[in-house]
């Protein structure tokens, strides 16, 4: 197998007549999920998706692919396909389309139809190419067949990326429900097909490697759901993803045998939600839905909200109700149903407010103890038998933490694929698919671009440390004036704590040993205000950690006089 490595060197030349292959995200990570196909020196990207933030990243909203790779190339940008409506393959778009707003953007119809409300937000009107399963498209050196996949959300694809270098097959997120709410299965036939033409080189979904045998049907949680409604005393809060199209209308169905009204609460899942029904994918039944503004005249018996904040996000309705910071104030009588899987990293922000809602009385439906959502990608047995019905002559497992990838190799070892033909990369790492062999030749920069508010990529690692250190530790701030001609300290110090755990009273010790420093420095000619403040810095933090054990930031702020 092919095993990446942190000195990689950079890239040669793309070989003549060769596919070259560069994720920018989506490799060791649930999110992000980009890659770059380059031929003849034009560029075909699958996916342009956002990662979320984990608690290591204070203040982060989004992060993004890093655009670097191929910003001094967009105008060779042949076209961006999408394979789903999902944030974490369709959320970057926005970001990319600023840098170049004709990219055309190729995808299914409820895909698109997202991604453009998404885009009016931003004040984009993008070009856009609506394709549905066995259509057949060309951009420059890359012909396209689109293959329908059954995922957690209606109208994804897979892309069959046919090249002079070869045939790849990129699937997309995927799974195989042989009983899928709208019918729509994937579409093995046509893997077999392709298989029998001959995959060069398949790139498959990881999520799950490590799942034994096959994903459960999205019907058997219509019952569970049911129950939920039945065992329901007052109001039913529903929490899921915005995008789960197929889970709302389980809920919208329920809702309707139960003889209960429906408010969709969140501009995104409303915005959604609006879109799937006004294309045909949401059945709506008429008179079920109510406006925020009437929940209050309707018996709580007879309601359910459907919102978004399944994974814990700070400022989604559901974590707003547990911290007793919204309109709906949570009751012992209600019950929540938390409808979705973890995101990995999730797990404490899920769990906090789910003890925040049990502290006002609700009782919580979730995973770990009802049947209330089954995973949208495709388990080992799965992933399998796609293995065995394409019998690709390379693989590379994508979309996945390093252990979903590694699985997903061993998986591809069993079914007889050489394991030099096995390559697991990481984001940033170039592969190369040259006379039918796939090989990692070379690394390019593909780090974490920061959207923090109105900022891109303004936010370093050097401002997250910071941040962190803020968060746990708090800061100290001392202020001194210093006369520029002496030396000689003439005001303060003040100093100023905050989130140190330090009363004022205890700065007494450092304040009398500040002005000896000061009073030292002085008297041997030191008046750099750098070399002033390190000074001030080392000692006010060697002060504070031998006497609390703690690692505030330190901030001298010397004011010339």
């Amino acid at each position: 197998m092919s095993h990446p490595h942190p000195e990689l060197p950079d890239p040669p030349a793309p070989p003549r007549g060769g596919l070259r292959i560069v994720a920018l995200g989506g490799l060791g990570e649930i999110g992000r999920n980009m890659t770059v196909y380059e031929q003849a020196g034009r560029l075909l990207v699958v996916d342009c998706g956002v990662l979320f933030p984990e608690t290591e990243q204070p203040g982060i909203d989004l992060i993004l692919p890093d655009f670097d790779y191929i910003r001094d190339r967009l105008d060779d940008i042949e076209a961006v396909v999408l394979t789903h409506g999902h944030e974490d393959h369709i959320g970057a778009v926005p970001y990319l389309l600023r840098e170049r707003r004709d990219i055309p953007l190729v995808g299914s119809r409820l895909t698109l139809a997202l991604l453009e409300a998404k885009l009016t937000e931003h004040r984009i009107k993008p070009v856009t190419d609506v394709v549905a399963e066995g259509d057949r498209r060309t951009f420059g050196p890359f012909a396209l067949e689109f293959l329908a996949v059954n995922h957690s959300i209606p109208d994804a694809l897979a892309v069959a990326v046919r090249t002079p270098a070869g045939l790849v097959l990129h699937t997309g997120d995927f799974k195989m429900d042989q009983l899928p709410l709208d019918g729509r299965l994937t579409d093995l036939p046509g893997f077999a097909r392709l298989g029998a033409e001959g995959i060069d080189l398949l790139l498959s979904d990881s999520t799950n490697a490590e799942v034994p045998g096959f994903v459960t049907s999205e019907r058997n949680i219509g019952p569970v759901v049911d129950e939920v409604f039945r065992t329901a005393q007052e109001r039913l809060i529903v929490a899921c993803f915005a995008s789960h199209i197929h889970r709302v209308q389980q809920v919208l169905d329920a809702a309707v045998a139960n003889r209960r009204k429906v408010c969709f609460i969140g501009r995104s899942m409303v915005r959604n939600m609006g879109v799937a029904r006004e294309l045909g994918y949401l059945n709506v039944p008429e008179g079920i839905m109510v406006d925020p503004k009437e929940l209050d005249d309707i018996p709580p018996h007879r309601l359910v909200l459907v919102c978004t904040g399944s994974q814990g996000e700070p400022m989604s309705a559901l974590s707003r109700m547990a911290n007793r910071d919204h309109q709906i104030r949570i009751t012992e009588r209600d019950t929540v149903m938390l409808a979705s899987s973890l995101i990995p990293g999730n797990e404490n922000a899920v769990n906090r407010v789910i003890n925040g809602l049990t502290r006002w009385g609700a009782r919580i439906v979730h995973k770990g103890n009802a049947l209330v959502h089954v995973s949208g990608h495709a388990s080992a047995g799965e992933l399998l038998y796609v293995l065995n019905v394409t019998k690709p002559g390379n693989f590379m497992p994508v979309h996945g933490e390093w252990r979903h990838l590694r699985a997903h190799a061993k998986l591809a070892a069993l079914t007889g694929v050489p394991d030099d033909n096995i390559v697991i990369a990481e984001d940033g790492v170039v592969v190369d698919l040259v006379n039918g062999q796939a090989k990692i030749v070379g690394a390019v920069p593909a780090g974490y671009v920061y959207v923090d508010g109105l900022s891109v990529g303004e936010v370093t690692e050097t401002s997250l440390k910071d941040r962190r250190i803020l968060g746990e530790e708090g800061f100290v701030s001392i202020v001194v004036g210093i006369d520029t001609t002496s030396g000689k300290l003439v005001a303060g110090p003040e100093i100023h704590a905050r989130g140190a755990g330090i009363g004022n009273a205890d700065f007494e010790e450092i304040i009398a040993r500040i002005e000896q420093l000061l009073r030292d420095a002085a008297g041997d000619g030191v008046n750099d205000l750098h070399q002033i403040n390190q000074l001030i810095r080392r000692t006010v933090g060697k002060w504070v950690s031998d006497n609390y054990r703690r690692r505030p930031m330190i901030i001298p702020v010397v004011v010339e006089v």
